[in-house]
């Protein structure tokens, strides 16, 4: 008897230990849907992208998208390559839900919408993101 209550405790122990030694889910969470969009302050242009998929795009512990600056001189670089937009502010939007991020690209247009003075164009559906190098 005290053999078996002796195998009962050896194996509850390795069972917690089992359950408290389980890695952590990993801080970073891949796949992320993402937007850009490109404002001048020389002209009334407004240039919007589709909402992409990027599975290798990467979001930190504090929310923040993992190499946020190069993905916005992406779309920087093509802008002014493909379709000649010169000293162009990019921002990056994005959410880990599509849903989410549609909401917040509409309201930033009917922002933009308000002041009746901007025109809107979408880029060119052959621009894609691509992975961020991190240095």
């Amino acid at each position: 008897m005290r053999f078996i209550k002796l195998l009962c405790f050896v194996f509850a122990v390795s069972m917690v230990m089992g359950v408290a030694a389980k890695k952590s889910k990993d801080k970073n969470k891949y796949g992320v849907y993402m937007a850009g969009v490109s404002a001048s302050f020389t002209d009334s242009l407004v240039y919007f992208t589709d909402i992409q998929y990027l599975d290798s795009a990467m979001v930190d512990g504090k929310g923040f998208l993992v190499g946020r600056s190069q993905y916005s001189v992406q779309l920087k670089d093509y802008l002014e390559t493909k379709q000649g937009g010169k000293n162009r502010t990019c921002f990056m939007f994005y959410n880990m839900k599509k849903s989410k991020l549609q909401k917040e690209i509409l309201k930033l247009k009917e922002k933009y919408k308000k002041g009746n003075s901007l025109v809107f164009k979408d880029v060119n559906p052959e621009f894609k993101f691509e992975k961020a190098e991190l240095y």
